[in-house]
């Protein structure tokens, strides 16, 4: 992976490190309620969701790190990650919030061409 393409690799990841953060701990919190525009109610009701989804976004993090130190298949664990963020990404904007698929997918396939122009 060039320079250029570990630098996009590990945006997204600390992209979705941020995600699990609000996710799993700020969810119920004055942060959480405005990155994802809840009332407090409907956030503790959500709560244990927001939790899985944040864990998830940590996976997909892992990943994308992984990545960034695999000896030899960088590239390849690197595409995965990216793509499942992206798939996620669309998913997410066709169902929940159009805002996921400039935040998530994006990126994600921003990324995805760096790997491949690189």
């Amino acid at each position: 992976m060039s320079k250029v393409s570990m630098i996009a690799v590990g945006l997204v990841a600390l992209l979705h490190i941020y995600i699990l953060v609000l996710e799993m701990f700020l969810w119920t919190k004055p942060a959480g309620l405005r990155a994802f525009g809840l009332t407090p109610e409907r956030a503790e009701s959500s709560r244990v969701l927001a939790m899985n989804q944040g864990l998830y976004n940590g996976f997909l993090a892992a990943g994308l790190l992984w990545s960034l130190v695999a000896a030899h298949d960088g590239f390849m664990i690197a595409l995965f990650f990216l793509t499942c963020v992206f798939v996620a990404g669309v998913f997410g904007a066709a169902t929940a919030n159009r805002k996921i698929l400039y935040v998530q997918a994006l990126p994600a396939l921003i990324a995805i061409v760096l790997l491949h122009v690189a």
